[in-house]
């Protein structure tokens, strides 16, 4: 099936109220189908979740004719080989977070930004149109790197996690805060210091007073890190989501799949389209809030006035930088390829759902 034919259907397939579930005389003739699946990150994140889900589905619908070894953390490859391994073929899929590969991925980095939309969910779709619609983005993947992203994905949303509470932008001016890929940039344009540093040191570096603040973490993964321990203060600032990914296969392991097994892989892509990659996230952040409520987080949203500050001191600088430092020098449109994200934004953005961590906290 052609990309745009795919998105055409995409929302066809997500209706269908019996997936294609085949029956084990339909793969008698055939050898089993084996991948290796390949994450930097653990099982229990949230990107994690989702991928864990379509490869579930995956075996199942094919009555276990397709084999997924899972390799979690770290196990197979170390974070920043991924994209060689899967374009390689030391392991078929992966999930890939652009913001380690900021110079092996130019094109995706124009994905890659906030203070420009409101909903995770949208910014999903909003990539899945990208890569349909702008031909550099899709060859950056399926030509450099040889690689087919099965399905778009996202961080969900990022709080500033700080140690003392923050009213205002005054308030991050002169902090010191851990940062992640363009977030580093969002850090230093609202004034604050912005600290390169692994995840795994950033729970110490807090208790040590080395850091004010966490910013880049999304919010399920700073509660699984227990930042909420010593930094208690989780607050929107206004960004939107955050951390675009993608979930990637190995081109040559795509094209060799059995017609069926691409129709079941099309099939699950249009449902995480079509509303699962929303159920997961947000049963997963309510499972989380809860566990950060009881553990005394504290949540806050800055005032609207405020986020319109910070809005305006990050865009659209943060975008205009990309064009002209990343873009052109690689010969990319960049003016061409924000144009049309920002018809994708204007599309999805107003029915996105996806509740923020505030929200929930809101509610609860």
């Amino acid at each position: 099936m052609k990309r745009r034919d795919f998105i055409k259907t995409a929302g066809l397939l997500a209706g269908v109220a019996a997936p294609t579930v085949w029956s084990a005389s339909a793969w008698a003739a055939s050898k089993p189908v084996r991948i290796k699946f390949d994450s930097y990150i653990s099982e229990t994140a949230g990107p994690s979740r989702l991928d864990d889900w379509f490869l579930r589905e995956l075996e199942r619908r094919s009555n276990g004719a397709v084999q997924v070894r899972r390799y979690w953390a770290q196990s197979l490859n170390k974070v920043g080989e991924h994209l060689s391994a899967v374009r390689d073929g030391t392991s078929e899929m992966s999930l890939i977070s652009p913001g380690y590969y900021q110079a092996q991925l130019p094109v995706t980095r124009g994905l890659d930004w906030y203070y420009r939309m409101q909903r995770a969910d949208a910014l999903q779709l909003v990539c899945r149109d990208l890569y349909a619609q702008f031909d550099p983005l899709r060859a950056e993947w399926e030509q450099r790197y040889r690689s087919k992203v099965m399905y778009w994905t996202n961080w969900y949303y990022a709080p500033l996690v700080t140690r003392e509470p923050i009213r205002s932008i005054e308030d991050i001016r002169g902090k010191r805060i851990r940062g992640y890929g363009v977030a580093n940039d969002v850090i230093q344009r609202l004034g604050g210091t912005a600290v390169p540093m692994a995840a795994p040191e950033v729970y110490t570096a807090l208790e040590r007073g080395v850091l004010d603040g966490v910013y880049g973490f999304d919010f399920i993964t700073a509660v699984a890190y227990k930042l909420h321990e010593i930094a208690p203060h989780f607050t929107d600032i206004g960004d939107g989501p955050h951390g675009p990914s993608a979930t990637i296969i190995n081109m040559r392991t795509w094209e060799s799949f059995p017609d069926p097994v691409k129709q079941i892989a099309d099939e699950i892509v249009a449902e995480i389209y079509g509303g699962k990659y929303t159920e997961i996230f947000d049963a997963a952040a309510r499972q989380y809030l809860k566990t950060a409520l009881a553990e005394g987080a504290k949540f806050s949203s800055l005032p609207d006035e405020q986020k319109a500050r910070a809005k305006a001191l990050v865009q659209p600088a943060q975008v205009q930088s990309w064009v002209d430092r990343v873009a052109k020098p690689a010969r990319v449109d960049g003016a061409a390829m924000q144009s049309l994200i920002d018809t994708a934004i204007a599309k999805h953005d107003p029915k996105g759902t996806l509740k923020r961590f505030d929200e929930l906290a809101a509610q609860a």
